[in-house]
């Protein structure tokens, strides 16, 4: 069989003097980074590490990383990407997965002594395939692993794209991550790796290295919007800025297609269990999108989306199926539509249910976010023995103010923008974060 990442090896030998990353001060050319690919093939055959072994590569983004990725793909493995940010669940993860194999980004393979037999295991080895696990966040009990076939993930990367210089803001463990590299290393783009995911770096970033492809989420735009991180440096070089993982809330798009006229805003949809829809917005401050393309189905029942994809995992290794018998994946996500067009409103799990009125946390959010001094919100409900739930907002501030003085303001500025019933009756202040390590807000855990 042909190998399933020929097409990308054969583009780096046809550009070998581009530049492919640019990674802790260093530029890497394509050449470089096919050398990189040998090298670690060299160390797999050292370590006898069979084809199907299932193997943890435990990395970020580096040059490294990406030739273990491409060589262990190669050899038709079963990749479990684990990053730094999760280094505190990686022996949980690599029990669920059950890991045979571990991998740093420069180093041997070495044995864990498990063996790995689950089901989907033996199809992948059974076809010769080889496998992606990916985790979701897990913020509740926990995370489930979702099997892959990498064929039909590699499938969309054949047809080229325009190559854009892309600064590589989602994790090297997460679905959106893995797109951005392999849309990035199919067209012979630029990959741009930062430090963090600070908007003061990567601000700095896209100005020192004339970055023109933005993927990122919501919370780190209104972020960077809101610390002002984008007067500080020259973004003149942005053609797109994508967002995706979360609801955008309409004031933080109005307010970034105010500043960045210029830009190509594009909302995307994605997950884990899918892989990445091609989509497209309506307009450049439109919430209404179209998504689906070549090899994916979209429809809604009872309000709820529901995708049936030819890149759909194959499975949960340790959760029931979400699939219908038709092979439909549930979302989760509400959904309005308009002829083609929807609007994504939220996860239908995180409805607030007031008196048997439905709010939806971003639409809060979106409006408590146009007040002055607020960095970052989450809106959640809370038990109340009259209404059932009530609209609890939580939310951390630029700068110290006087609790009553905020709960006042806020009160004022929600009239006549939000309906009664969705304006928050607790407002509880926090001085951590509000987001998780992929720049989403965390409303379960910021719950206080």
């Amino acid at each position: 069989m042909r190998s399933p990442i020929a097409f990308l090896l054969e583009g780096f030998a046809r550009g070998r003097d581009a530049e492919a990353l640019v990674c802790a001060g260093r530029s890497v050319t394509y050449g470089e980074l096919l050398e990189a690919v040998e090298r670690t093939r060299a160390r797999l055959d050292a370590a006898g590490l069979p084809r199907g072994a299932v193997v943890a590569l435990e990395a970020d983004f580096s040059p490294e990383a990406v030739a273990a990725l491409l060589a262990l793909i190669e050899r038709g493995a079963v990749v479990v990407p684990l990053t730094d940010s999760v280094a505190a669940r990686h022996e949980t993860f690599r029990r669920i997965a059950q890991v045979e194999w571990r991998l740093a980004a420069d180093g041997a393979p070495t044995a864990t002594g498990l063996r790995a037999e689950h089901p989907f295991y033996t199809r992948l080895r059974r076809e010769d395939h080889p496998g992606l696990v990916l985790f979701s966040s897990g913020s509740s009990g926990e995370p489930k692993a979702a099997v892959h076939d990498w064929l039909p993930l590699l499938e969309k990367f054949h047809a080229p794209r325009p190559a854009l210089r892309t600064l590589a803001f989602l994790l090297f463990d997460h679905i959106g991550g893995l797109n951005t590299l392999l849309y990035g290393l199919a067209n012979g783009a630029c990959l741009v790796v930062v430090e963090d995911r600070g908007p003061e770096t990567v601000c700095r970033a896209i100005e020192r290295h004339r970055v023109e492809l933005l993927p990122t989420s919501p919370t780190f735009l209104n972020l960077m919007l809101a610390g002002g991180a984008w007067r500080r440096h020259d973004l003149s070089s942005l053609r797109r800025i994508t967002y995706g993982t979360e609801p955008m809330p309409q004031s933080t798009l109005e307010r970034l297609h105010a500043v960045f006229p210029g830009v190509e805003l594009q909302q995307t949809y994605g997950l884990s269990e899918l892989g990445i829809l091609r989509s497209k917005s309506r307009g450049p401050n439109s919430l209404w999108v179209k998504i689906g393309g070549e090899g994916f189905e979209t429809r809604v029942v009872d309000g709820l989306l529901e995708i049936r994809a030819r890149s759909a995992m194959l499975g949960y290794l340790n959760a029931p199926s979400p699939f219908t018998d038709d092979g439909w994946f549930r979302t989760g996500d509400a959904v309005e539509v308009e002829g083609e067009w929807m609007r994504i409103l939220g996860r239908r799990s995180e409805l607030i249910n007031v008196g048997g009125e439905k709010v939806y946390p971003a639409e809060v959010e979106s409006v408590l976010r146009t007040l002055d001094g607020v960095l970052e919100v989450a809106v959640t409900g809370e038990a109340h023995p009259l209404t059932g739930q009530i609209v609890k907002a939580v939310v951390r501030l630029a700068a110290d103010e006087e609790p009553a003085a905020f709960r006042r303001r806020m009160r004022v500025h929600c009239r006549g923008r939000l309906a009664p019933y969705q304006i928050p009756q607790k407002v509880v202040f926090s001085d951590r974060p509000l987001h998780g390590e992929r720049f989403k807000t965390l409303r379960r855990e910021a719950g206080i």
